[in-house]
């Protein structure tokens, strides 16, 4: 049965990477080996002719890789049709991490004197890359508020240098989120490409291929492995000779490979990514509701609260709110440490979406390296908290929470 029959995404991520092996094994096999044989001459030349570059060396693909590839393009495009009315088909890159597909997405789409157009409130890691690296590289970064649709539109009026707009909804950490709808209707009347960073909605929440996206970027460590096993990243992209060729080539000679296990990883962790999302969404709306209530509480950034001032978007673009938060206790940077320290079940340590619940200071962690004044501008204090809730049992996590919160 085609995956594109499939009701659930359940059945998508057990049953779409199955057979992509030979040998009849019920879970996808770990293809160690850095390079692969051929029977012939002939057989080695038709290998480096073709689209599918799986079975030549493993920098430039491996059956592991594609299984994994494969669960995630089905995983973006289920249930979506094309401009024609037919089963969207997409091409995933699975890369070593997030930060390689990143450079694969802006390098395939950016060249010296083009211009990245992306909005405050990014992950530090993706702001650091497009003001240092591509700067390096000639191209420009501008960061505007895009829920201004008037702004973006003007601004790509005054500078037909923009190329690509990479968009992060919802943000991390502030859960800003944007109108990918909107602004993928405004960038195409100026010729312009969107890229989404769907890495905390996961396409079980948000679909950016159903709302005008041309790619969709993940730092698959995070939801879609869901166990902190491992690094991945991927990008995906519609325009499918685009991916076989020019992306393909950046990512290949860019070295940004993945490798086999980890990519076997990734298979298993997928496979319930539909469960875990629904405690995690669970979990994150109960323990959002306790913060805010507790007196010690400044204010809670969760996009399931109406007074989260991107309410509406998240609700006209999202299944349910984001399974991530972000809060500041009324005592600051003081208090947001002894808090931390005094956590027994919750797990100190940057990164998101794990099983366990992972609590992290943004300022001095994940966005250490952007300037303070920045970092204020976008919401991100000195004394804001980021929570990526787990799928623990939700009355041991309210209880760590309240001897945490009585201790600052």
């Amino acid at each position: 049965m085609s995956q594109k029959k499939f009701k659930g995404i359940s059945t998508v991520t057990l049953h779409t990477a199955n057979h992509e092996n030979d040998n009849f094994s019920h879970t996808t096999p770990i293809y160690a080996t850095s390079t692969f044989t051929f029977g012939s001459t002939d057989e080695g030349m038709e290998r480096f002719k073709s689209d599918d570059k799986t079975r030549i060396y493993t920098r430039w693909g491996n059956p592991t890789f594609t299984a994994a590839q494969v669960t995630i393009e089905a995983l973006e495009s289920h249930g979506l049709k094309n401009e024609k009315g037919e089963d969207l088909e997409v091409k995933a890159l699975l890369h070593a991490s997030g930060q390689a597909a990143m450079s694969t997405l802006f390098f395939s789409n950016l060249s010296a004197g083009d211009t990245l157009l992306s909005h405050y409130s990014l992950y530090g890691g993706s702001q650091e890359l497009m003001q240092k690296v591509l700067a390096e590289a000639g191209i420009k970064t501008i960061l505007i508020d895009v829920r201004d649709l008037g702004l973006l539109d003007t601004t790509l009026s005054e500078n037909k240098s923009i190329k690509l707009i990479h968009l992060e909804t919802p943000a991390n950490p502030t859960l800003q989120c944007v109108d990918i709808e909107s602004i993928c209707t405004i960038a195409h009347k100026h010729n312009v490409k969107v890229s989404v960073d769907n890495t905390v909605a996961t396409p079980y929440l948000q679909q950016p291929f159903a709302l005008g996206a041309d790619f969709v970027f993940h730092s698959a460590t995070k939801f879609l492995n869901g166990h902190g096993s491992a690094l991945h990243g991927v990008m995906l992209g519609k325009d499918l000779e685009f991916m076989h060729t020019k992306a393909w080539k950046w990512h290949v000679l860019l070295g940004g490979n993945s490798n086999a296990f980890d990519a076997y990883l990734l298979i298993q962790g997928m496979k319930t990514l539909e469960i875990r999302m629904e405690r995690h969404c669970e979990n994150t709306v109960r323990v959002a509701q306790f913060l805010q209530n507790h007196p010690a509480i400044e204010h809670v950034n969760f996009t399931g609260f109406t007074t989260h001032p991107d309410y509406a978007i998240a609700q006209k673009q999202m299944k349910k709110p984001a399974p991530l938060l972000s809060f500041e206790l009324k005592g600051g940077i003081d208090a947001g440490k002894k808090f931390i320290d005094a956590l027994e079940v919750c797990t100190r340590a940057v990164s998101l979406g794990t099983v366990d619940t992972l609590v992290s200071h943004p300022a001095t962690m994940t966005h250490y390296g952007i300037p303070r004044e920045e970092r204020i501008k976008y919401g991100i204090t000195d004394g804001l908290i980021r929570m990526s809730v787990g799928i623990e049992n939700i009355e041991d996590l309210e209880s760590d929470l309240t001897q945490a919160l009585a201790k600052i």
